[in-house]
């Protein structure tokens, strides 16, 4: 069991300095607060800290004269988050530019505060005593995680269900590394939904030369590519009957028959398949047999949508800028960060990194805010419709047409993007009066 981290938190205010002392306990976190900036000097430093949250406006000295002070005596930091008023962002910018963490404005929303205290503190955990979160923040992803982890000792099949967005494919991949480590192993993925339906059986089993017109020479399916390592079939409620039977039989025989060939092939192999759909009706309905249901669902884990875990909202846009800004030039404005949390993001993930991107490319000042995200992100309380199915379809609307416009409206890579079947979006389109610009 790993000892509590312990945090210095220097507030003046009782009121305010109580509420985070008991915050932070609630977390798990140890708290020293200190009411003045002199009472909070001779700890900083000497005291094993795994971060230090103070106010700028203090009685005695200001944060920005503590935190200058700390560094002219030689002492070592934790890293430090200030909390200002607006009219003082100006001097928390300068503290960052000296080696400040972050800062926050007043008034603020704990649980902004509390996904940087986290964030912060997981960068403070030694090697070996807790992994560093890959798949989210919140209490939920991080047990995903560690059922994944008592997953990949043994080589059953598992299924992975969720909306789509919500990062089934980012999952299966961290079971793939739990499984491997860093070996060159290989991981393919394929999507199911996305695959032209006579072309299916060639795709997964492979093709020996001469099997069917158009076929000049011998050719791996996706089994055979991935043996020795993870196949990850997503998107398998989209999979037609005829294929089931196929599939099944494959999986229970451990080994696969090209088409047009006669010789079969020992697989070895991780299988992982994932949908969006609910399969246990659809076996009910007669559209997926149950026997295949079954055998696919031997360890059955669930991704709950980003709505019902929004801390991890932040801790992902932060993990999306620093890959599409490597150069850790930009940073979201609180009004930003505020506006993120507050959207219910029906594309989960998906919709989510496309907002982040757009905001980054439409903002050419380093502090991205709110108003970067105006044509993305749907202020609910300001919707004047209470009809669910009516938002709802206005957020499909709009997904869909920003996914067809970034794909020149070609169906099968916009029906990849969404994970959705061709088909399904064909309908879709229809039913909501998509059509090409």
């Amino acid at each position: 069991m790993t000892t509590p981290q312990t945090l210095c938190l220097v507030e003046d205010d009782p009121i305010m300095g109580e509420s985070l002392c008991y915050r932070f306990e609630l977390e798990g976190f140890r708290c020293d607060w200190f009411k003045t900036a002199l009472a909070a000097q001779s700890h900083i430093g000497t005291e094993d800290y795994a971060a230090l949250i103070s106010d700028i406006r203090l009685p005695d000295m200001s944060g920005t004269e503590l935190f200058e002070q700390l560094l002219k005596e030689g002492r070592t930091l934790p890293p430090t988050i200030f909390i200002t008023g607006f009219g003082s962002i100006g001097d928390a910018v300068e503290l960052l530019k000296k080696g400040a963490a972050d800062y926050i404005t007043k008034p603020f929303d704990l649980d902004i505060l509390m996904e940087k205290v986290r964030a912060i503190c997981r960068e403070q955990i030694p090697q070996g005593e807790e992994r560093a979160p890959v798949l989210g923040i919140s209490a939920t992803m991080r047990t995903l995680e560690q059922t994944l982890c008592r997953v990949s000792g043994h080589d059953a099949t598992v299924l992975i269900t969720g909306e789509s967005g919500v990062g089934k494919e980012h999952a299966a991949r961290f079971l793939h590394r739990c499984a491997f480590g860093e070996s060159d192993r290989p991981f393919v993925a394929v999507n199911c939904g996305a695959i032209p339906e006579g072309l299916m059986e060639s795709e997964l089993f492979g093709s020996e030369k001469g099997a069917f017109t158009g076929a000049v020479r011998t050719r791996r399916g996706v089994f055979e590519q991935a043996n020795g390592g993870t196949l990850f079939l997503d998107e398998i409620g989209d999979m037609p009957p005829n294929m089931q039977v196929r599939l099944l039989r494959v999986i229970q025989e451990r080994q696969v028959v090209r088409v047009g060939g006669e010789t079969p092939i020992p697989l070895d192999l991780r299988l992982i398949c994932a949908t969006h759909r609910d399969l246990k009706q659809m076996v009910s309905e007669g559209t997926f047999r149950e026997d295949l249901y079954y055998r696919i669902n031997v360890v059955h884990v669930h991704i709950p949508p980003l709505r019902e875990r929004r801390e991890d909202i932040l801790w992902f846009t932060r993990l999306f800028l620093n890959e599409i800004d490597p150069d850790n030039e930009r940073h979201l404005l609180p009004s930003a960060e505020q506006q993120l949390l507050q959207h219910d993001w029906p594309g989960n993930l998906r919709e989510l990194h496309h907002s982040i991107e757009r905001a980054t490319i439409l903002t050419p000042e380093p502090g991205i805010g709110a108003s970067a995200f105006a044509g993305d992100v749907v202020d609910d309380e300001s919707d004047s419709s209470t009809d669910l199915r009516d938002r709802l379809s206005r957020y499909e609307h709009q997904l869909i047409t920003e996914a067809l416009r970034r794909h020149d409206f070609q169906i099968n890579e916009t029906a990849n993007e969404l994970g959705i079947s061709r088909k399904n979006l064909w309908e879709k389109m229809k039913k909501l009066g998509i059509e090409r610009d």
